[in-house]
């Protein structure tokens, strides 16, 4: 059957400060929209002797530049300024993880109305709904990826039957799959019913349709499948086929979400 695509995409601004770098604005923002670290780590650096505009140091926390025309340097390296560009979408049923396929069939880049390229970081298969994470950012991807960061990711599933309390616990614990044990995973029962239940299970790694086969493994198969939670991120206030950029609230909150330093390794 011949699925049925969502209306045009909408990819709505975030409300919050999160536009194109402009002219004349402060150091320390103008680094931060550059991808080098959080807003308070920038000022570390300047006020560190760490930056250079122009060839010239400077230490005020005031300075603005122009990031169009000004040489700004970090620890000696020339900055880029391409946009950092982040964004959620609420994936619909149907829609697969990829940006060609030679069947012709519905992918997720159809619901991106972007003009600057970006991409999905992880996937979900294409019977899956929920949020998905794109960005142009291929540092902050391959952290968010990075299995030593241990990035959660929330799903509602919809199961056959009800688990029993020691089928819960083996998901808890971790349970052996065909590509070796699991990690332990927070899983609650949020609706019981003899032919069917909810559960809410929050794992930590990215394996190629882990949660339907953690669920398999323990005699329940997948009806339906959401992903609600991506670290810090929610799809609230998004409808099914609709995407937004992220504010600049959620961006700090998701470097600090992969480095309690929120910036180290950026630099």
């Amino acid at each position: 059957m011949k699925n049925k695509k969502t209306s045009q995409p909408v990819c709505q601004q975030a409300q919050q400060t999160n536009s194109r770098l402009s002219t004349n604005q402060r150091l320390q923002k103008v680094m931060a929209k550059a991808g080098i670290a959080s807003r308070r780590k920038c000022e570390e650096l300047i006020l560190q002797g760490k930056v250079k505009v122009n060839g010239k140091i400077v230490k005020e926390l005031g300075f603005k530049v122009d990031s169009l025309r000004d040489a700004i340097e970090v620890n000696g390296e020339i900055l880029e300024f391409s946009e950092k560009i982040h964004l959620v979408l609420n994936k619909p049923s149907g829609y697969l993880t990829s940006s060609s396929d030679s069947f012709g069939r519905a992918m997720v880049m159809d619901l991106i109305n972007e003009e600057t390229r970006v991409f999905p970081v992880g996937r979900l298969d294409k019977d899956t709904e929920g949020l998905l994470f794109f960005t142009n950012d291929g540092e902050l991807a391959n952290r968010l990826m990075h299995p030593k960061f241990g990035f959660k990711k929330t799903y509602i599933a919809e199961v056959k039957g009800c688990p029993e309390k020691r089928s819960m616990d083996k998901l808890r614990k971790g349970i052996e799959l065909d590509d070796g044990r699991t990690y332990p995973a927070d899983v609650k029962l949020i609706k019981e019913g003899k032919e069917k239940s909810v559960i809410e299970i929050t794992i930590s790694e990215g394996r190629k349709r882990q949660i339907r086969r953690m669920f398999k493994a323990i005699g329940h198969d997948v009806i339906k499948l959401k992903r609600v939670k991506y670290g810090p991120l929610s799809l609230e206030g998004l409808k099914l086929g609709q995407c937004r950029r992220l504010t600049d609230l959620e961006i700090q909150s998701l470097l600090k979400a992969v480095n309690s330093e929120q910036g180290k390794g950026l630099l």
